[in-house]
């Protein structure tokens, strides 16, 4: 039997940099809620290993795709809050649309045309 951990789905760095994106254009958030909502939003399907998270948003941040202030957090603790700046906005709109024609594509080959050893039968 499937546990919920092995219907998980391990993330792509290119797949976790927009999902992170797609969450801060929700507004300032700490790495671990950035993490939850990302769980959260995807119905517990991906799960965000901390380790990546970190140098996830660390590359983010590098790019000035999002910058980073300290803040207190919902529990009183000191954390890092991220927020998306306008090359972040720009990277967001056109990670976004390659992901959907990335999608699309996939569709096309998984479920779509017939081969041609399929027409021919």
């Amino acid at each position: 039997m499937a546990t919920q951990e092995d219907n998980r789905i391990a993330l792509l760095q290119g797949t976790l940099d927009l999902l992170i994106l797609k969450t801060l254009a929700l507004g300032p958030c700490h790495g671990q809620g950035v993490a939850r909502l990302i769980q959260r939003q995807s119905e517990e399907v991906f799960f965000v290993d901390h380790g990546s998270l970190y140098v996830a948003l660390q590359r983010l941040e590098d790019k000035r795709w999002i910058r980073a202030e300290w803040g207190v957090s919902e529990n009183n603790r000191k954390a890092r809050f991220y927020t998306l700046t306008a090359k972040g906005r720009e990277q967001l709109i056109e990670k976004t649309s390659e992901w959907r024609r990335l999608s699309r594509a996939m569709g096309l080959v998984l479920d779509g045309n017939k081969g041609p050893q399929e027409t021919e039968a």
